[in-house]
């Protein structure tokens, strides 16, 4: 578990993650992940190399997004399993069997509360913005930076005075055939009221045309990830707008994304 000083300052989930634990899984998993996806993480030279940090990504990959196994294992290799590494994740995630073991894993529930008791622990912390409704953007537009206009990460990282490191990802959304988020059948069906504001409908295999609670098996599509220059939130003012901050991380984002979907030369094959 983490140290007992750390924990201490760590209020539920947050206490639960197990560094001996995760380590068995990722080396269990990784190279599994890494034949499969052929994945790459680039850039954590520039990443600090050492305490808190708020790391900021695209989400792609839908339901099976492939993004926290392959950024996880890359980061733990760089900076070995004494700094700790959490992810924010939609309470969905933790529906499955598996999910009271996320947790010690350093997969908690998002919340700003989480978000700012580890940032002021020390700890790292992956967050996805965009959350279910980038994994879930469609194909036409897969290379693009879409947070849905939610700027909380912004906010958390000036409150608890943490650069912010941008990360983008690419080739989870050619895993498979992303034709709609199902926005509006979301609200016929009147899901907004279990926080579910998407009904997704995709193609790929093994099921073929799929809804949001029948997710099909990713393909093997090349995954690459990299980390990019930290942004300090008071570069923009002793008081800075998070509208402002949020517009330049996304910008650089969007930047990056385009020279690696420049540098693809195929789907899937990368």
């Amino acid at each position: 578990m983490v140290d007992n000083v750390v924990a201490e300052r760590l209020p539920g989930e947050l206490a639960k993650w197990d560094p001996a634990f995760t380590k068995r899984v990722t080396e269990a998993a990784w190279p599994l992940i890494r034949r499969y996806f052929r994945a790459e993480v680039r850039g954590l030279e520039l990443f600090p190399p050492s305490g808190a940090a708020l790391l900021v990504c695209n989400h792609s990959g839908g339901m099976l997004t492939p993004d926290v196994p392959v950024f996880g294992p890359a980061f733990f290799a760089k900076f070995g399993y004494g700094r700790p590494l959490y992810t924010l994740a939609h309470y969905g995630i933790f529906l499955v069997p598996w999910g009271p073991l996320l947790p010690r894993l350093g997969v908690v529930h998002a919340s700003p509360e989480a978000a700012t008791a580890a940032l002021r622990s020390g700890a790292v912390v992956l967050v996805f913005p965009g959350g279910d409704y980038d994994a879930y953007r469609p194909t036409y537009q897969q290379n693009v930076i879409d947070f849905d206009g939610r700027t909380g990460y912004a906010r958390t990282a000036i409150e608890t005075g943490v650069p912010i490191v941008p990360m983008v990802s690419i080739g989870a959304q050619e895993t498979q055939f992303f034709l709609s988020r199902g926005t509006q059948l979301a609200y016929r069906l009147g899901l907004p009221r279990i926080r579910a504001e998407i009904m997704p409908l995709t193609v790929g295999l093994p099921f073929g045309f799929t809804v949001f609670f029948l997710p099909n098996w990713p393909l093997p599509s090349k995954i690459v990830m990299e980390v990019l220059e930290p942004v300090d939130p008071f570069a923009f003012g002793k008081n800075p707008d998070i509208d402002e901050v949020d517009d330049h991380v996304r910008r650089v984002m969007q930047r990056a994304l385009d020279r690696l979907a420049r540098q693809r030369r195929f789907p899937i094959l990368g």
